[in-house]
């Protein structure tokens, strides 16, 4: 190895990159030949060797004069009226006009001044990134045959909450009562949306035809209530029983992953306090739904059930932020409340109270606390409030869903409810 590396030190450095523009343009050339293989298109301009001339040629004008680059800037001159040319010919004749190959063509004249004067690694970053976007030509197609006309409006709210509202809002508190400041407010919209923003976007583009218990997990890290409501509904249309349980199972399985990269997010402390028994809630969970799959793989004739379950919407919707927003309010001047009123004991019974409701909000609020309360309390209370969810979901499954899964819902459930109690008695 060593001496490998001394006789590249021994080589000019002129050397090196003129084989690497020489690479380079091969390969990108042979890229385009491959496009053209089962191609119908007539005339084109050139693929393996056109290209690594062009990329010579780059690197020819650059080392003339790579102080002014007068040179390279007239031969690319030059070039880009050739390639114009022969873009509006072909176009006229064969009344197909595409600029991927003439933009390429450019890319690889320009790589000599890249390989001088860039990093190593972004050379290569570029490189890559041309040779993928122009393999992946069919699969952008079918991708853009999903988007729909509000999904780039979806993203740019997105990108206006994260990158342009949150920077700008102070980071001092509300007021006395609320102790959270509206930068910190703000944080908890675009990290509670972006978790369901994510799996919004794997759910209609990754698997948008996703069988049961995908759905669940899917939906479980959007909303854990909304996806159990909606698969106890959907259990009384598919003969899926043991596979409708085990994705609500699941769904809350997602539910303790996404609590805890909350707490990650908010506060490392409670997080690390949380991490033992929410660990052991997702390999409970887990068991219980691996359980109610292999039950469903012994079952006999049974029929593979096609039907895509939507149990999510889009969670930039003004409405849904709305809402969270409100309940985050609402949620920090009350426990603020009972905090000064009832101390310890009154956070205790609020965290059950709230497990009726969005629990998202009340937990943040809880994260982002500045009370006196040890992390200990924090702690009880949140384990609390995902309890009593627990408990609101096992009464929607119950009430809901077909009498054939009941019963394994309310075994799976009451578990988890009484480790849930368990836990918060010895915090």
């Amino acid at each position: 190895m060593k001496e490998s590396n001394e006789f590249i030190d021994l080589l000019p450095p002129d050397l090196i990159k003129f084989v690497l523009v020489v690479l380079f343009s091969l390969l990108i050339g042979l890229e385009q030949r491959r496009q053209f293989l089962d191609s119908n298109i007539g005339s084109r301009f050139g693929t393996d060797r056109a290209f690594t001339l062009i990329g010579i040629l780059g690197f020819i004008l650059y080392s003339l004069s790579p102080a002014t680059l007068i040179p390279f800037l007239g031969g690319g001159f030059v070039l880009s009226i050739f390639l114009a040319i022969f873009y509006f010919i072909r176009g006229f004749h064969q009344k197909k006009f595409s600029l991927t190959s003439i933009i390429v063509a450019l890319i690889t004249f320009c790589l000599t001044p890249i390989i001088y004067t860039q990093p190593d690694w972004l050379v290569i970053l570029i490189v890559v990134s041309v040779l993928i976007l122009v393999e992946i030509k069919e699969a952008l197609f079918d991708f853009s045959k999903k988007i729909d006309d509000n999904e780039f409006i979806t993203l740019a709210e997105f990108l206006v909450i994260a990158g342009v509202i949150l920077p700008l809002l102070p980071n001092e508190s509300f007021s006395e009562n609320i102790t959270i400041s509206p930068y910190k407010f703000w944080l908890a919209i675009v990290a509670v949306s972006g978790i369901s923003y994510f799996s919004y976007l794997l759910k209609k583009f990754v698997f948008p035809k996703s069988g049961i218990v995908l759905t669940g997990i899917l939906g479980g890290l959007y909303s854990s209530t909304v996806t159990t409501f909606i698969l106890a509904k959907k259990s009384k249309e598919l003969e899926e029983d043991y596979k409708i349980t085990a994705a609500i199972i699941l769904a809350t399985t997602m539910m303790f992953i996404r609590i805890f990269i909350l707490a990650l997010l908010f506060n490392k402390p409670i997080a690390m306090q949380l991490a033992p028994s929410f660990g052991f809630f997702v390999v409970v969970t887990t068991l219980f739904a691996l359980y109610f799959l292999w039950l469903d793989q012994k079952k006999t004739n049974k029929t593979e059930t096609k039907q895509e379950i939507s149990s999510m919407s889009n969670p930039l919707e003004f409405k849904t932020s709305l809402v969270f927003g409100i309940l985050f309010i609402v949620f920090a001047l009350l426990t603020s409340f009972v905090n000064k009123q009832y101390g310890t004991s009154g956070i205790k019974i609020l965290s059950f109270v709230v497990g009726i409701t969005d629990i998202d909000p009340f937990i943040i609020n809880i994260f982002q606390s500045k009370w006196s309360i040890t992390n200990g309390i924090l702690t009880t209370a949140v384990i609390n409030a995902v309890t009593s969810n627990n408990l609101l979901k096992m009464i929607y499954s119950i009430t809901l869903s077909k009498k054939t899964i009941r019963k394994p819902i309310l075994f799976s459930f009451s578990i988890l409810i009484i480790i849930g109690l368990v836990v918060a008695f010895l915090f």
